[in-house]
């Protein structure tokens, strides 16, 4: 069994690359796997291994610049989530694309997830759902808006093109950890929206903390990880990924004329060329090669 850590901490490192190197170095000498991101603003990411080598992980995090105090959720997972381990230096921790937001200044109301339930069904309440599409259609609060976006780069956009159907409404606004809610309150407070609420840990502590009989979740939560979605509990759910597209499958999606593993499915067989497919097959063909020469992936540098 793995042990999961999804975390973030928005904080002031004013040279992030001399953090890189050591903590990719730790990582891999406690066989820790995942992606970490680092910036000026922060640290952000989601890594996998052993009880101790996620705490060994979490100390030396600790001990980085503002970090003391930093907060992290925990699941598990049956299989290894991560093939490899990844540091990498960013502009953003998570990308908004909005230089003057500032989450270490102020963010929204924090809501607790067993109050969550009574904010988002009172009558002047508007809930928010600030994931990419493809997340939020596997999964979402009952009655929450989904603002269809791509990336959440988009988020401010969609917010100017529809603020006016929000007015004289207090907002709350949910993500998977957290992490796009500290920005996304932000925005909303500099845009003059003065009440607003997120779902303090996000749609996994809410998963974890609320029974599923009074739970007002629908469906799945997508995570960026080998488990592909968690539900209630943290409990693994039935997804699996498209690796050209990168968004969930049920199971029998798998079975449709359009999948063809590592090329395409029903969600993106239009979205690519002949030659992109082509590409995908050969990296595919790799990839198979590669694991009956019980190869590893080769860790990630960039």
């Amino acid at each position: 069994m793995f042990t999961v850590c999804a975390l973030y901490h928005f904080t002031r490192f004013d040279n992030p690359p001399a953090l890189r190197d050591p903590l990719l170095d730790l990582c891999l000498a406690q066989e820790v796997t995942g992606t970490l991101l680092l910036a000026n603003e922060g640290i952000n990411g989601t890594i996998a291994g052993s009880r101790s080598g996620i705490d060994a992980v979490i100390a030396h995090i600790q001990s980085m610049p503002g970090c003391a105090d930093f907060e992290w959720k925990e699941s598990s997972a049956s299989a290894k989530p991560f093939p490899r381990m990844k540091v990498k230096l960013k502009k953003e921790i998570v990308t908004l694309g909005q230089p003057n937001v500032d989450p270490t200044a102020h963010v929204g109301n924090y809501v607790e997830p067993q109050d969550w339930n009574a904010l988002i069904q009172a009558p002047d309440v508007v809930t928010i759902d600030t994931r990419n599409d493809y997340e939020v259609g596997i999964g979402t609060f009952k009655g929450a808006i989904d603002p269809e976006t791509e990336t959440f780069r988009d988020f401010p956009k969609w917010w100017e093109e529809n603020k006016e159907r929000f007015h004289n409404k207090r907002v709350a606004m949910f993500c998977t950890g957290g992490i796009r809610c500290e920005k996304s309150t932000n925005y909303l407070m500099s845009q003059g929206v003065a009440d607003v609420f997120h779902l303090k840990g996000g749609i996994l502590k809410y998963l974890e903390e609320v029974p599923q009989e009074d739970s007002t979740w629908e469906g799945e939560c997508f995570v960026f990880d080998g488990r592909v979605s968690v539900g209630h509990g943290l409990q693994e759910g039935p997804h699996v990924l498209c690796h050209a597209c990168r968004r969930p499958l049920m199971p029998e999606d798998t079975k449709r004329t359009e999948f063809e593993t590592g090329v395409s499915c029903h969600q993106c067989v239009d979205e690519t060329s002949s030659r992109d497919k082509e590409r995908f097959r050969e990296r595919q063909k790799q990839m198979q090669l590669a694991r009956a020469r019980g190869e590893q992936h080769i860790v990630g540098l960039d």
